[in-house]
């Protein structure tokens, strides 16, 4: 069985949209696009390396498979990524029927599909960008690994990476690290149920008893 790993760039407040440049997606009025472009440096790209050393297919939404399909094919050979997206298969989670011009490319017509594909035999894939499949994957438990830079950036507004309808769950920091620009770099794994504690006394307060009335009554 395959694993899916989530290749993500954030802001401090958990915004994805554009990362790459500004008419990368201005949906929804998004004016911030390139974000991410002044920030990179030796860290992040050795990291980065790391992510697409391995063989890999690729997971992608329709939007983030159109803005890949203009830009990769047409980088030239210098550029490793261009080719290496190129030779991976790309499953593309869409309902559409507009044919697909990128080599390798094929449609899945929903998360069920994506199971499918990682139940079968091959390379791990990596999802990128694709903001809309991630409260999917992981309410499906399909999402095996995330691996997030941070920017030290507040972008207010954007769509999200744990957008409406994502579930809750642990996580498990298994690597970090944090760039010369101030990027946080780390790997993370699904680690079950949220653990729930208390720092309540042991018998509440007569203030925390009206507190705790007054609230129901506000709900």
């Amino acid at each position: 069985m395959r694993k899916i790993i989530g290749g993500i760039f954030q802001s401090l407040d958990g915004v994805m949209q554009a990362p790459g440049g500004p008419p990368e997606d201005p949906t929804g009025g998004f004016e911030l696009g390139g974000w991410s472009a002044t920030f990179w440096d030796g860290t992040m790209g050795t990291a980065m390396g790391g992510l697409f050393s391995n063989p890999f297919d690729l997971l992608l939404g329709r939007k983030t498979y159109e803005i890949f399909a203009a830009h990769w094919p047409f980088v030239g050979p210098e550029d490793p990524i261009g080719p290496a997206f190129t030779k991976a298969a790309k499953y593309v989670v869409t309902h559409g029927s507009e044919p697909f011009e990128w080599q390798n490319s094929h449609r899945l017509a929903d998360i069920a599909a994506v199971a499918e594909v990682k139940q079968s035999e091959g390379p791990d894939i990596l999802v990128q960008g694709s903001t809309t499949l991630y409260p999917q994957l992981l309410a499906a438990g399909l999402i095996d690994r995330l691996f997030i830079m941070t920017f030290p950036l507040v972008l207010g507004k954007g769509k999200r990476l744990f957008g409406t309808g994502t579930p809750s769950g642990a996580l498990k920091l298994t690597s970090h690290e944090v760039s010369s620009t101030g990027v946080i770099i780390a790997t993370y794994e699904p680690a079950g149920s949220v653990p729930i504690g208390t720092f309540e006394l042991a018998e509440p307060s007569p203030a925390e008893i009206k507190r705790r009335e007054r609230m129901k009554r506000e709900d």
